[in-house]
Order: structure tokens, then C-alpha cells, then sequence
């Protein structure tokens, strides 16, 4: 029987599925993969708590390994379409109260939905979109929310607020934006505040929208 608090079912050890695997169970939670091909299933027995080698497709299948036992459960499936949607659909069928889903089309994306899945990734468009803003601009890290309109990011500081505190410089009412954390050189990170003094090699960290985010953080 699965530790719903604990336990975690990844479905698919591609490379999708196997980087989140091995990244759940360098944080401590026990993971359960489940993978059709026997030679992934050697590669990753002793690495995980336990891979099992299963026809994810078939709910039959799924019962008897304790999928059901589980509250949340990432399918990482992604070279068939059809063996995704079947696997989301028998998880939702088994009442596995949280599915992540990986998709590769947005249609791909709405089927999932559509038939239970309460979350849906977008790994491969996800990564692009924020490679694009990285290279584009001075952001060093980029983490987006909601659907893509509001978004956090690590950057060096605009050399037009360099010198100045935040309150001279009025980041918030000039760009839009919101700096919420600062780190200067040999310091550790610590929240900003009005009388926070911005030096060139400082970092920042950054909140707002997008778009207003793109126009700051691509400043020179």
C-alpha cells in the first residue's frame, strides 16, 4: 500500500519521466515507476524505490500493482498519444486525486484535460519559451505562472536603477515590475525594500508581467 503522503507513481521513464523520477527521489519521496520497456526497467531498478515492468494502457494491469493506492501520479508518456490518453484516463478511472500529464500539442493537451487530467505539461514548449527570454535579455533565470502572463526572474540589474535605491529609482511605478529580492556580492539573498540601494553586480529578483518583465530585464 502506497504512502498517499509521501509516494509518488511516475508513469513512463523517458526522458521526461525518468528526470522526474530521479529528481523526486533525490528529494526524499518514494517513487513508483511503471514502464513497458524491460530495458528501462533494468536501467532504473535500484535507483528508484521500485519500477515495475506494466502495460499502463490496461487498467487491469494498473489494479494489480497499486496505482490506485496512489494520490498523485505524473504520466510522463510521450511517443504515443494514444497510450498517454488511455493511462490518464485509467488513473482518473482508479481515483488518483492528482494526475500530472505530459503533453506535446496543444490538442494533445485538451484531450487530456477533457478526460480528467488536473494537471497538463508542456515540458518541450515550456523549456523553449524560457530559453527564448533567457538569451533575449539579462534574465539569468526565468520561472513563468499563470498560463504564461506573470512571471518571476533572477537578472543583473538595468544600468539606469544602478546606484540608486528603489525608491529613487521607482522600479514599480516606472516599469511596471516588482523587485522582491536582492543579493550583492558576498551577501546572502534578502528581501528589497524602498531604501535598498542597487549596485552593478548585484542580483535581482524580479516579478510581474511578462511582457513588462521582457521590456525591463532587455534594457542594457
Amino acid at each position: 500500500m502506497a504512502n498517499e503522503h509521501t509516494s509518488i507513481l511516475v508513469i513512463g521513464l523517458g526522458r521526461f519521466g525518468s528526470s522526474t523520477a530521479a529528481t523526486l527521489a533525490k528529494l526524499g519521496r518514494e517513487v513508483m515507476a511503471i514502464e513497458h520497456n524491460p530495458e528501462l526497467v533494468k536501467d532504473w531498478s535500484g535507483k528508484l524505490t521500485h519500477v515495475v515492468e506494466a502495460d499502463s494502457t490496461n487498467i487491469d494491469a494498473l489494479r494489480q500493482v497499486g496505482a490506485g493506492d496512489f494520490s498523485t501520479a505524473v504520466v510522463g508518456i510521450g511517443t504515443s498519444i494514444e497510450d498517454s490518453v488511455l493511462t490518464t484516463a485509467n488513473l482518473v478511472d482508479l481515483g488518483v486525486t492528482q494526475v500530472w500529464a505530459k503533453a506535446i500539442s496543444p490538442s494533445h493537451g485538451k484531450i487530456l484535460h477533457r478526460i480528467g487530467a488536473h494537471h497538463v505539461l508542456y515540458p518541450e514548449s515550456d523549456a523553449g519559451r524560457r530559453v527564448a527570454h533567457l538569451v533575449s535579455s539579462r534574465m539569468m533565470e526565468y520561472i513563468e505562472f499563470d498560463e504564461g502572463h506573470f512571471a518571476v526572474v533572477k537578472m543583473r540589474p538595468p544600468r539606469e536603477i544602478q546606484g540608486f535605491t528603489l525608491s529613487e529609482s521607482g522600479v514599480r511605478d516606472k516599469y511596471g515590475v516588482t523587485i522582491v529580492g536582492i543579493k550583492s556580492p558576498g551577501r546572502d539573498f534578502t528581501y528589497a525594500e524602498p531604501t535598498t540601494r542597487v549596485g552593478k553586480q548585484d542580483l535581482l529578483i524580479v516579478a510581474g508581467h511578462v511582457e513588462l518583465l521582457g521590456r525591463f530585464a532587455g534594457r542594457p
